[in-house]
C-alpha cells in the first residue's frame, strides 16, 4: 500500500528511480518501509540474507555481497552489473561507515551509472575518524569533549598525573574496535580502572584507542541531529531530538528517542557542515554540558543513521525521502519535525530497560510512562509484520541460550553474572 499523503510523481517513462541499500539492519529496514510506502523499487545487498530485516515485503530483492568486507574492486563490479541489469540509474544509500567510505572512495567508477551525493573521501574519512573529526571540530570552533590520543601505554600513564576521572575511552575507529573486542566505548572510573581497560582494549601495534573528556549527565543529555545537505551544502531538511534509552546502556546507540526541537544543535550542526562542504545525510550526536552550557559534538556519521525514522515531519517526510526527492530533480517538502514523537528499537529497548532497571535507574512507573508518544518501532510494523515477527523469534531464542548458558555455569559452580543479552 503506497503511502497517500507523500506520492510521488512518476518519471516520464512512468517509474521511479530504484534504490539500492548497502547493508541490512534495522535502519535499512526503516527505508524499504519510508520509501516503498511510496512505490520506489528497493534492493538491498547483506553478508548473509538470514537477518530479519531481509524480510521485508518492501524488497523487490536482497542479495548476498558484503560489500564491507569484500574487495572494492570487486564491489564496484557487482554494482555495475546489478545497475544493468535494473536498466536504469538507481540511487546508492551507504547506512555504515565502511560503505560510506566506500562510496565516497569509489565515486568515480559509478558516477554515471547510479545517483548519490558528491562527497569527497577525504572528508568523509575525517568525519568517521574520531580523531580526525576532533581535530576538524577544533579548527572550525566547533565545541566537543577535550580528548588525547595515546600512541601508548606510557602515555597513558603521563595522562593520569592529574587526571579527573571518570573519563571516556574509546576506539576512534570504532567499528574496528568493536570488531576486535566486542566493544568501542568504555566509561572509566579510576586510574587502575583505565590502565586495565587500556590494555585489553588496545592494540599496540594499531593504536586505536582515545582518552575522552567525560560529560556527566544523562541520558537526556544527548541529542541527535538528523539532517539532508543539498550539492551547495544547504540544509533542505533538518531534525532534533535526544536520547531516552541506549542500548548498550549509557554509551550505546538510541533504543528509545523523542524528536524535539533545538536551535542551538540545529545551528551549530548547519554551520560545521557549511563550513567542510558536506553533501548527503548526516547523522550526528551531542552532549550537553552543563558545566559551560554547550551542545559537545561527540560523533558525526556522513550517511543515514539507523534511528532516522524518530525524525520525521507531519507530511511522514524524512531524512531518506529528502535524499530520494533531492536527486530524482524534485522539491523537498517539509513541514517542520513532529514534536514529541517517539521511535523505539524493540529488542534492544527490552534489554537496556532490564539493565537500568537492575541498576537502579529505572522503575516500572516511569518505564511505563516513557512510552507515551510512541509512534513507531523500528521492527513492528501493520503493513509489514514478517520482519517483526522474526525478530521476535531470535530475541526468544537469545534468552533460552543464555538461560541455559547460566543454568550450565550455576551446575558448574561457576560464578553467574550480569543476564541475558539477545544477539545482534
Amino acid at each position: 500500500m503506497k503511502d497517500p499523503d507523500s506520492s510521488l510523481p512518476l518519471d516520464s517513462d512512468g517509474s521511479l528511480a530504484p534504490v539500492i541499500v548497502l547493508k541490512l539492519h534495522h535502519g535499512s529496514l526503516g527505508i524499504a518501509r519510508s520509501l516503498g510506502r511510496l512505490g520506489v523499487p528497493l534492493y538491498a545487498l547483506h553478508a548473509t540474507l538470514d537477518t530479519p530485516a531481509a524480510l521485508s515485503r518492501f524488497w523487490k530483492a536482497c542479495f548476498k555481497w558484503d560489500i564491507e568486507l569484500a574487495a572494492p574492486q570487486q564491489s564496484v563490479e557487482y554494482l555495475l552489473s546489478l545497475g544493468r541489469d535494473l536498466r536504469r540509474p538507481a540511487i546508492l544509500i551507504p547506512v555504515s561507515d565502511r560503505s560510506a567510505e566506500f562510496l565516497a572512495s569509489q565515486a568515480p567508477a559509478l558516477r554515471g551509472h547510479f545517483l548519490f551525493p558528491a562527497v569527497s573521501p577525504d572528508l568523509v574519512t575525517r568525519l568517521t575518524s574520531k580523531k580526525e573529526m576532533y581535530f576538524l571540530a577544533k579548527e572550525l570552533g566547533i565545541p566537543t569533549p577535550e580528548t588525547l590520543f595515546p600512541q601508548a601505554r606510557e602515555d597513558v600513564l603521563a595522562f593520569m598525573d592529574g587526571a579527573t576521572f571518570p573519563v571516556m575511552l574509546k576506539g576512534i575507529d570504532g567499528m574496528a574496535l568493536k570488531a576486535r573486542t566486542g566493544r568501542t566505548m568504555a566509561i572509566v572510573h579510576n586510574r587502575a580502572e583505565l590502565l586495565d581497560q587500556y590494555d585489553r582494549l588496545e592494540d599496540p601495534k594499531k593504536p586505536n584507542l582515545m582518552i575522552q573528556e567525560y560529560i556527566p549527565g544523562g541520558e537526556d543529555s544527548v541529542w541527535m541531529f538528523n539532517g539532508y545537505f543539498n550539492a551547495d551544502s544547504e540544509c533542505l531538511a533538518a531534525f532534533t531530538g535526544r536520547k531516552i534509552r541506549q542500548s548498550p546502556v549509557y554509551t550505546g546507540a538510541t533504543s528509545l528517542g523523542i524528536c524535539l526541537r533545538n536551535d542551538e544543535v540545529d545551528r551549530t550542526t548547519r554551520r560545521f557542515m557549511k563550513a567542510v562542504g558536506y553533501r548527503g545525510i548526516l547523522d550526528i550526536g551531542y552532549r550537553y554540558d552543563a558545566r559551560d552550557g554547550r551542545y559537545k559534538v561527540l560523533d558525526v556519521n556522513p550517511r543515514i543513521g539507523s534511528s532516522f525514522r524518530l525524525f520525521v515531519d507531519g507530511a511522514g517526510h524524512d531524512v531518506a525521502r529528502a535524499l530520494y526527492r533531492d536527486l530524482t530533480g524534485r522539491a523537498v517538502p517539509l513541514q517542520g519535525s513532529s514534536e514529541g514523537r517517539k521511535w523505539i528499537v524493540e529488542d534492544q529497548d527490552i534489554e537496556s530497560s532490564y539493565k537500568y532497571w537492575r541498576d537502579g535507574k529505572l522503575g516500572f512507573r516511569t518505564w511505563l510512562t516513557s512510552f507515551r508518544g510512541l509512534q513507531e518501532g523500528a521492527w513492528f510494523a501493520r503493513d509489514d509484520l514478517r520482519p517483526f515477527w522474526a525478530m521476535c523469534q531470535r530475541l526468544l531464542r537469545g534468552i533460552i541460550r543464555s538461560r541455559i548458558a547460566r543454568l550450565g555455569r550455576a551446575l558448574r559452580g561457576e560464578a553467574v553474572v550480569g543476564a541475558w543479552s539477545p544477539p545482534r
